[in-house]
């Protein structure tokens, strides 16, 4: 058996993504248009993007909540999964990142299944309180605030709602509670409520993939 080196895992993310994800213009084209306006390289790998897809499309998801959209690479994966009257809210705090976002949703053709509310999602989420409930919510923001963003998760959502959280590995780090770093602790924090919290049933899976070494945490609101 070979060691778990990064060539490695690298080499099985890219016969894995070749073998179920395939290429898709649209999807590639997004990329090239957030790298090119130098936007940070941390959208979903395409495999995690086809799980996001068939998330929704395993929940029966018609309303999605997104907290991140960068360049809405993962925001295309998950309008697509849902049907012709499904709806994607998604929250991104800078307004370059939201223009850029647009475009490539309607280069993608999903435009008019995209909301993007522009602001910290701190303050963007209290007012979508009351609205109808969220069958989907995807959390991939400043780590820091993930305890803020799960409240509304559950908040904003109804009983089996699908939480997802990304980056919850933090390349081995979240194991350790000394760290100093700010990202690991808000992920630690978050990893902690959804242990505790009697809203949630959850659990995380590590990863070894394009982005490194990670993970995602799963729940269902109760």
């Amino acid at each position: 058996m070979s060691d778990p080196t990064p060539a490695a895992w690298a080499a099985v993310d890219s016969y894995l993504a070749e073998t179920l994800v395939g290429h898709d213009s649209d999807l590639e084209r997004a990329l090239a248009e957030q790298n090119a306006a130098g936007l940070p390289p941390i959208e979903v790998a395409p495999l995690n993007g086809k799980f996001l897809h068939l998330l929704a499309r395993i929940s029966g998801a018609r309303r999605v909540l997104e907290i991140g959209t960068l360049g809405a690479y993962s925001t295309i994966w998950m309008a697509r999964g849902l049907p012709a009257d499904g709806r994607v809210v998604t929250i991104e705090a800078e307004g370059r990142n939201a223009a850029i976002a647009r475009a490539n949703l309607e280069r993608a053709g999903v435009g008019d299944k995209v909301e993007i509310l522009v602001g910290r999602g701190a303050d963007v989420l209290p007012t979508l309180e009351g609205g109808e409930p969220f069958d989907l919510v995807f959390i991939d923001a400043d780590k820091e605030s993930n305890t803020i963003y799960l409240d509304w998760a559950a908040r904003l959502g109804h009983p089996g709602t699908v939480v997802v959280v990304d980056n919850i590995g933090r390349g081995g780090q979240v194991a350790h509670a000394d760290t100093g770093s700010s990202q690991v602790d808000g992920t630690r924090a978050g990893l902690q409520m959804l242990g505790a919290d009697p809203r949630f049933d959850a659990t995380a899976l590590q990863t070894l993939d394009a982005k490194g070494w990670d993970g995602v945490a799963v729940a269902i609101v109760v």
